[in-house]
This record gives C-alpha cells, structure tokens and sequence, in this order.
C-alpha cells in the first residue's frame, strides 16, 4: 500500500479516492483544494485523510494524482513534477496532448504518466463523487514511451484496481478521438438546453412534457462551465472540425423538412441506427 495524494477533489479526483481506500490500494490519502469548503467536505466525508498544502502532499506521497481543470493542470505540473523524486505524478483531464507538452519542460517528465479515465457525470464538488465509478470503464495512457517504466506500471496496477480496462495511444489522436465521442455531446447539449430555454418560457411546461429522450440529451447541459470551457479551449482546432460536422448533419435534416424530402430523412435516420453496431 501507499501513500496517495489527490489534488482536486471533485467528481473524478473524490470518486478515485473513493475506489483507492475501498480497494485498500492507498495506505494514506491526501487532499490538496484551493477551495476550502471543497478542502472540508473532502474530509467530512473521508475521501480524503487529510488536507495539506501542495508541496507537504508532494513530500509525503508515493503518487499524486492531478485531478483539476485542464488548463489548472498545464499550469501545475512542471512545479509538480520538479519537486519528485522517485513519486509517480498522473492527471485525469479529458485533453492529453497540452499538459504532455508542458510536461516535457521538466526535468522529472519520466515521472509523469498521461491518462484519461473515461467516466463523468455532470455533476461537480465533493458531494458528487461516486461509489465504484470506474468499474468496466476505459482507462487511456498517453504517450506511454515518455514514461518511467516502473511509473506505467504503478499507473496500470491504479486502473486495475479500479475496475477499468486500459487504452494505449498518443496524446495528439487521444484528443482527436476526444472531440468526437465527448466534448460534441456536451455542445449539442448546452445548445439544446439554450434553444428549450430560448423558446419554451414557460419551466412547467418543460417540466411536465419533457421525455425521457430529451432529458438524456440534455443532462450534460448541466455540467460546469470552470470544467469544460477550458477543454473546449485546449481542443479547439479539433472541437471546431467535429462542430462543423455537426453542423452539415443538422443542415441535411433542416433541408429535409424544408423540401419535404422525407425519403432522404428516413436515409439519414437509418444510417444514424448504425451506431447500434457499437453502442448496445
């Protein structure tokens, strides 16, 4: 067992601490959070041991596990990872290849392991972690050849624990592949959410006749802004190639309608059933 320090505890940082004490994997878990009420309830609910400034955590811990907003961790990691010695440093953020390139500015980046397990609701805070959140769930590590070997290994034996299966590939295709099957379902989310708020003035009415469909949809709409706008910024190029994408599917429906054209509609609406094949 060893000792496991956790900066951020929100969602993925507070549910990671969760699964590490169940599995008996952390001898000792550490908190680090500038916000102190998440710093309290962090304790309060024992995802964490204790609460410790950022370079006592370091000092004290075998792993350290950097679980903040993308662009908090690219601002980090050097100032962490220049202060290791032989601890393992890993993130969680949805966005790979920014932080592997701050992280090639320290002296230490063999210490640091990429990754990104593939989990979230849209909730956020202390509160919001999860009991066996992880469990069957992918786990990438990026980059593996600019790691430590022992690191990975510590890193792959973490996942395990988890529950999770792991993922190899690069930082730059991990952000690609992000775009697609992530950051769009959270856009069209918040731009669904808008168009219902912007039309629908009447909460009751949204309230009592929403389906099931629209509230899977939208749930995401509910996620933090602190959270996503910097992934959106860190994979711009990428968000923007999936977004306009997106775009010409909604533009084709849109003419459809408008030319009644509804044999091309059924087209589009069975070619779209294909994603059975992968989504059961």
């Amino acid at each position: 067992m060893i000792n496991v320090t956790v900066i951020g505890t929100g969602l993925i940082g507070g549910s990671m601490a969760l699964a590490l004490r169940e599995k008996k994997f952390a001898l000792k878990i550490i908190g680090v959070d500038q916000n102190e009420q998440h710093a309290k309830a962090a304790v309060e609910l024992k995802l964490v041991d204790e609460i410790a400034t950022l370079h006592d955590a370091i000092d004290k811990s075998d792993l350290i596990i950097l679980a903040v907003p993308v662009n908090d961790a690219e601002k980090m990691i050097v100032d962490i990872l220049d202060r290791v010695n032989k601890q393992v440093v890993i993130d969680v953020g949805s966005i790979k290849y920014p932080i592997c390139k701050a992280a090639a500015e320290s002296k230490n980046r063999s210490r640091f392991v990429a990754t990104h397990p593939m989990w979230g609701t849209e909730y956020s805070g202390p509160h919001s972690a999860v009991h066996g959140a992880f469990i069957d769930k992918g786990a990438v590590i990026c980059n593996k050849e600019d790691s430590d070997v022992d690191a990975v290994s510590l890193t792959e034996k973490l996942y395990a624990a988890l529950g999770m299966h792991l993922i190899y590939m690069e930082a730059e295709d991990h952000d690609l592949h992000a775009a697609y099957v992530s950051h769009i379902s959270h856009i069209t989310s918040f731009a669904l959410a808008n168009t219902v708020l912007e039309k629908e003035r009447e909460d009751d009415a949204i309230f009592e006749m929403a389906s099931t469909g629209f509230e899977s949809t939208v749930r995401l709409a509910k996620s933090n802004s602190a959270m996503w706008v910097p992934i959106f910024m860190q994979n711009k190029e990428n968000v923007l190639d999936v977004l306009n994408e997106h775009i010409s599917q909604l533009r084709k429906f849109k003419s459809c309608l408008e030319k009644d054209n509804y044999s091309y509609l059924g087209e589009l609406i069975e070619n779209a059933n294909k994603i059975k094949r992968i989504l059961k």
